[in-house]
């Protein structure tokens, strides 16, 4: 089917040389304007412009995963300078995107929608059902125009991603809403994705857009670690470039465009000292992560940098290759919150003159007037019809009404609460749990021992939650999703017990290539003791299964999820197992049918211990 008519320019790599007709940006609509929560702006000059000006705005978001509905339990509030409120639902932030661009149009400025990456994968019932199409058309509808991907852009592999951004339906599960997959009307960005055959990126590495005449680059990619964080199995034709190396280049090659006003939309963060900023959120105090390094790598005609991955919310200056400010900013997660950037270009040079940026809460409750929020007859904060977005309401309903069904399928029950917040040595109730879930789920095919990554348990389970008019302790199949959304496989494999002390000693960064501890969560029998002090490689000790300690030459049948078993989050150690087999169903079924056996208890978070 034909694509969706643009009104920019998509620059892929093959067609770099070819000049296109560039249409103006489309003027904002208008709506009813108040004024939004709003963090401390951070402002940067680049001196006195040489010519006349035109004035411009960025509204950006980023790890959106997905999140149609507001935000539950802790995640539903932005915290900030002592104060909750709660944020985000997808008609919301359509409404206040269209207050600020129509705020903006106000005051002579084009605006242009931006993301950086995780707009999909990890995503909850509603969209991951149909593949993330319902997210992709409700970014359609929001206004989104262009994006760089991230890693979960990579969940279901690099032909899905294709397919997400070029339409078409599914080619096994079809078009399960009954009408047609488009695809994305805004472009992706993979700058560092490049194909192995062709040696090419797999989707534009860059787009120019024009405000008011003056051409504005756009550079898109996610981080270069993506393939330690996503199945191995879907990346296999393709490889993840540095982010200075890659960034500085697409930067010359705007420049050759004569491009000189620069943002870079990258999925790779920071974060502050604290988990919950206060107004400190303009200033970077405290402020780390491999971020920093980036920026201070970038040409400096970069002078934007919308970052993401973190899930941490900021908007602060940092320092580029020759010591200039450049603003680098995150709109948090869940389209909680929205990036306002205004700046100034100047029109004979092409450069940015001025830039100042500000998070804005995408505020989903009821106002009293008092900087408080009201809450209805059950205590539950009110949701404002006001602030609803009819068009985007409609999407979002169609799909919420077909997934039901599945979603408030009671599957189980639970006794308590059970977390996914680890211990001092790693560990949780909830990766008891679920480990032990998966070795109930291939005890018939002879597992004696399950592991699971932590970076797989996404919620936890809430004995109270009814999202489905559920009673205490019941637990629906839309829960169970939400705590494991990846659908991957469960796979047994052979390994002796030489290897198996070898995948967890790859849990500690210097040993197999490991950068990053990821402590996995174990199934009921196998203990072990591990030293944070011991060096790479002898960290685990006491390694037992059942009270009997592994014998390094004995054969031991061991189950994982595919993402592991294919060397996901740097395990390379499980990709020397023998004898795969794949039980029918998703990792998420393995957790349903031990659900059925419920109530299920919390797990005791006991079966690793550390030593000095």
């Amino acid at each position: 089917m034909p694509l969706p008519q643009r009104r920019h320019l998509a620059v892929p790599v093959a067609a770099l040389a070819v000049a296109g007709a560039l249409a103006a940006i489309p003027g904002a609509r208008t709506a009813a304007a108040a004024p939004p929560a709003e963090f401390t702006p951070v402002s940067a000059a680049y001196g006195p412009p040489k010519g006349p000006t035109v004035k411009g705005q960025f509204l950006s978001y980023n790890d959106f995963h997905g999140s149609i509905d507001p935000p539950t339990g802790s995640g539903a509030v932005v915290n900030a300078s002592g104060t909750s409120t709660p944020a985000g639902g997808v008609e919301y932030l359509a409404t206040f995107l269209k207050r600020l661009r129509a705020e903006a149009k106000t005051e002579g400025r084009q605006t242009i929608t931006a993301g950086a990456g995780d707009l999909i994968g990890g995503t909850p019932l509603v969209s991951a059902a149909f593949h993330d199409e319902p997210t992709i058309e409700l970014m359609n509808e929001v206004g989104l125009q262009v994006s760089s991907v991230g890693n979960h852009e990579f969940d279901e592999g690099v032909a899905e991603l294709i397919r997400i951004q070029r339409g078409g339906c599914h080619p096994v599960d079809g078009c399960q809403d009954g009408d047609p997959y488009r695809g994305a009307k805004f472009t992706y960005l993979a700058a560092n994705t490049i194909d192995r055959k062709t040696g090419l990126p797999i989707l534009p590495p860059i787009e120019i857009r024009y405000v008011d005449g003056v051409p504005v680059g756009f550079i898109g990619m996610t981080l270069e670690g993506t393939p330690s964080i996503v199945n191995p199995a879907g990346i296999t034709g393709v490889r993840f470039t540095d982010e200075i190396e890659t960034a500085n280049r697409w930067s010359n090659v705007l420049k050759l465009f004569g491009v000189k006003a620069q943002v870079l939309l990258l999925h790779e963060g920071g974060s502050q000292a604290t988990a919950t900023p206060t107004p400190g959120v303009s200033d970077c105090s405290g402020f780390s992560g491999p971020l920093v390094p980036i920026v201070a790598g970038l040409n400096p005609e970069i002078s934007v940098v919308i970052s993401g991955h973190t899930h941490r919310f900021y908007s602060c200056k940092l320092p580029n290759s020759r010591g200039a400010d450049t603003v680098v900013t995150s709109a948090g997660s869940n389209g909680q919150l929205i990036t306002d950037i205004d700046y100034t270009l100047d029109r004979r040079t092409g450069r940015f003159t001025g830039i100042s940026a500000k998070n804005v809460i995408v505020e989903n409750g009821v106002p009293d007037g008092k900087g408080g929020w009201v809450r209805d007859a059950a205590g539950a904060y009110a949701k404002n019809p006001d602030t609803v977005d009819a068009a985007a309401k409609k999407v979002a309903d169609k799909y919420r009404t077909a997934v039901a069904p599945i979603a408030n399928r009671l599957v189980g029950s639970i006794s308590a609460d059970i977390v996914r917040t680890v211990g001092p040595a790693g560990e949780s109730p909830l990766g008891d749990v679920i480990a032990d879930a998966q070795l109930a789920y291939t005890r018939s095919a002879g597992a004696q021992i399950a592991l699971m990554n932590p970076g797989g348990v996404r919620a936890d389970l809430d004995a109270d939650q009814s999202s489905g008019g559920e009673a205490y302790g019941q637990v629906t199949y839309g829960e169970a999703f939400t705590v494991q959304p990846f659908n991957n496989l469960v796979v047994t494999q052979t390994l002796t017990g030489a290897q198996l002390k070898n995948v967890l000693e790859q849990q500690f960064a210097g040993f197999g290539g490991q950068t990053t501890q990821r402590i996995l969560q174990v199934s009921n029998g196998l203990t072990y003791t591990w030293s944070a002090s011991a060096a790479p490689g002898s960290k685990v000790s006491a390694l037992t299964l059942n009270g009997t300690p592994i014998d390094p030459a004995a054969n031991y049948l061991v189950t994982t999820n595919d993402f592991l078993a294919n060397g996901g989050d740097g395990f390379s150690n499980l990709t020397l197992g023998t004898g795969r087999v794949t039980a029918p169903g998703f990792d998420v079924d393995a957790l349903v049918a031990h659900l059925a056996t419920g109530p299920i208890a919390p797990g005791p978070a006991d079966r690793i211990s550390t030593a000095p």
